[in-house]
């Protein structure tokens, strides 16, 4: 028990899933955190050739683009240990669903009315227990790397290290631009898990900033691993965010997937 078992945000009703790295509580609850979010309009067509066969659909935003957010994680507290963790993921709608007239402004509503979603394409973590309820609960693509996390006021520095070599995958640095106070995302995730499409919850709280993107670049390596080449392919080597959103105080529920007919 600690403190935050005191705090009504999780006090929630909890379920036991047996992993191969040991049993996990779902939801799994996340105390003490830390987020660097970037989000990148790429070109509709390249997003939509890594869903396509997913039953999802690669949403449109401004200018007919796609939106793919590049997220940093350092989780200093919660229920499954202390880990890192990035996430590449591609803003979707499940096939056949009409995508909002204004899906970012819809992704700030409730989530029990939301359509508009990620599709994670890739998802290292640092730590096995992490890894494995990942894959196994959700079906998410995630592997075991090296992650630096490296965040003071405006400026960050994160990278993902190549688990087949020596060298980073990517590295995601620089200063944020002007930001105003604002909302973290509440967030659906969709994912496939032994063939069936799962619609995932994440309840968010702690505030932040929505900046401009400053200095902030995304670089790639030339790695051969199918990361560096999903980044490529949506075009995001030396790319600048459209937005960055940041906070030192993330707090957050990932709860249990629930299939989708």
């Amino acid at each position: 028990m600690t403190a935050w078992h005191a705090d009504p945000f999780f006090q929630y009703p909890r379920t036991t899933f047996d992993t191969s790295e040991g049993n996990v509580e779902l939801p799994i609850l996340y105390y003490d955190d830390s987020q660097v979010l970037a989000l990148f309009l790429v070109d509709y067509d390249r997003a939509q050739s890594m869903v396509r066969g997913e039953g999802l659909e690669s949403a449109r935003f401004v200018g007919g683009k796609a939106l793919v957010g590049v997220a940093f994680y350092e989780y200093r507290q919660t229920s499954i240990g202390v880990y890192n963790e990035v996430g590449v993921a591609i803003a979707v709608v499940p096939a056949g669903t009409r995508s909002p007239v204004f899906p970012l402004l819809s992704m700030m509503g409730s989530l029990d009315k939301g359509s508009v979603g990620f599709f994670i394409v890739d998802l290292p973590v640092t730590t096995a227990a992490a890894c494995a309820a990942g894959r196994e609960i959700w079906g998410y693509p995630k592997f075991v790397t090296p992650i630096r996390f490296s965040l003071h006021g405006e400026r960050f520095g994160g990278a993902v290290a190549d688990p087949e070599s020596e060298g980073d995958l990517l590295e995601l640095a620089g200063d944020t631009g002007v930001g105003i106070p604002g909302p973290l995302l509440d967030l659906i995730l969709y994912s496939r898990r032994h063939g069936e499409l799962l619609r995932t919850l994440v309840n968010t709280r702690g505030g932040g900033l929505i900046c401009l993107p400053g200095t902030m670049r995304l670089k790639v390596s030339g790695s051969a691993h199918a990361m560096a080449r999903r980044l490529v392919a949506l075009g995001l080597d030396d790319a600048m965010p459209a937005v960055v959103m940041r906070s030192e105080r993330l707090q957050l529920r990932l709860n249990a997937g629930a299939v989708l007919p």
